[in-house]
């Protein structure tokens, strides 16, 4: 499983870093006719910076799984991205659907591999952490006389 979960890895990584890239360099090839609907969806976010900020999102988080760095959290800022995408293809782009559907899967394959990080999070009756008053910790031994 540690090798599914290293290749899984590394290809989830991959896709989000060369999408990325590739918004703020073009260098892949665009499609033909995109949909208005879609043309207008995307022209929207750009306006407002938010593909932006989704790309930058998306290479940080692309960049931590490569270099197998805070791959939970990486792997949780790209949930919220991922299901934004395929429904951005399945509502108005369904012939780029295939490549986003991967994507997800390599993220479940990922997110099962580190389930253990993210059990903490899922558990239904949370209590907060209580605080002690100080963040630093000093040791307190006795005076020797």
């Amino acid at each position: 499983m540690q090798r599914i979960t290293s290749i899984a890895r590394i290809l989830l990584g991959l896709g989000f870093v060369v999408f990325a890239a590739n918004y703020f360099v073009p260098f892949l090839p665009m499609p033909k006719a995109i949909p208005p609907d879609a043309l207008g969806f995307i022209i929207a976010f750009k306006g407002a910076g938010l593909l932006t900020l989704i790309k930058v999102i998306e290479m940080a988080a692309g960049l931590a799984l490569l270099a197998n760095v805070a791959v939970p959290l990486a792997l949780t800022l790209l949930a919220p991205v991922l299901v934004g995408i395929i429904g951005f293809h399945a509502a108005l782009e369904p012939a780029g659907l295939p490549v986003p559907l991967a994507l997800l899967a390599l993220e479940l394959v990922l997110a099962w591999g580190y389930r253990s990080s993210f059990a903490p999070m899922l558990a239904l009756r949370a209590a907060p952490t209580p605080s002690t008053g100080s963040t630093l910790r000093t040791s307190r031994r006795p005076v020797e006389a």
